[in-house]
């Protein structure tokens, strides 16, 4: 009887090495991370945070966007902007972005600077084109200052049209609210 159980958890156990070893090896583990952490973002647990004092911005950095046209992000000054680093290597930054996507979408209001952190720029944009994504997307063309300096991704700054952060969120959140989407049209008056 104990080897009979033995033998039974040894096959368990070899056949969620090589389930977990499929998914792993054929390149899935992100997406369904991503997946996962999308069905937690739905509860309406995990949203931005507000900063309290208002950080002034620095607007002294580059991107290019997909066509390969190059700008300053000072482009931007005067207008709400909400800025998002990510990459698609990243569980929580493919987690977040169909419900930034979707405020997006019903924006009328506030720039969107998508900046895409990954090495190889072509998977971004295939990544992008793939899901059907039409915000505006970005890669960085100089260094950031140390107002964007974090070391985790994704991160999302809310900058109002004076120029301050207003709100900076390290990790995932849903942005599609509606408390979310009264602050974008706040800061943009």
């Amino acid at each position: 009887m104990m080897i009979k159980k033995i033998k039974r958890e040894l096959i368990e156990w070899i056949v969620l090495i090589v389930v977990v070893g499929i998914i792993y090896l054929g390149g899935w583990h992100t997406e369904i991370i991503g997946k996962i952490q999308q069905l937690v973002l739905a509860t309406g647990m995990i949203t931005p945070t507000l900063v309290e004092e208002k950080k002034p911005v620095d607007y002294d950095f580059w991107l290019e966007d997909m066509e390969g046209n190059r700008l300053s992000f000072e482009s931007f000054k005067g207008e709400a902007i909400f800025l998002n680093f990510w990459a698609t290597w990243c569980p929580p930054c493919i987690a977040e972005m169909p419900d930034i996507h979707a405020l997006f979408k019903g924006n009328q209001v506030a720039e969107f600077v998508m900046v895409s952190m990954d090495q190889d720029e072509m998977k971004a944009k295939s990544f992008i084109m793939k899901k059907g994504f039409e915000f505006p997307v970005y890669f960085l063309r100089s260094s950031l200052p140390e107002t964007y300096n974090t070391h985790s991704i994704p991160t999302t700054y809310l900058i109002d049209k004076e120029g301050f952060v207003r709100v900076e969120n390290h990790g995932m959140a849903k942005y599609n609210t509606s408390s979310f989407k009264q602050l974008l049209v706040e800061l943009s008056e």
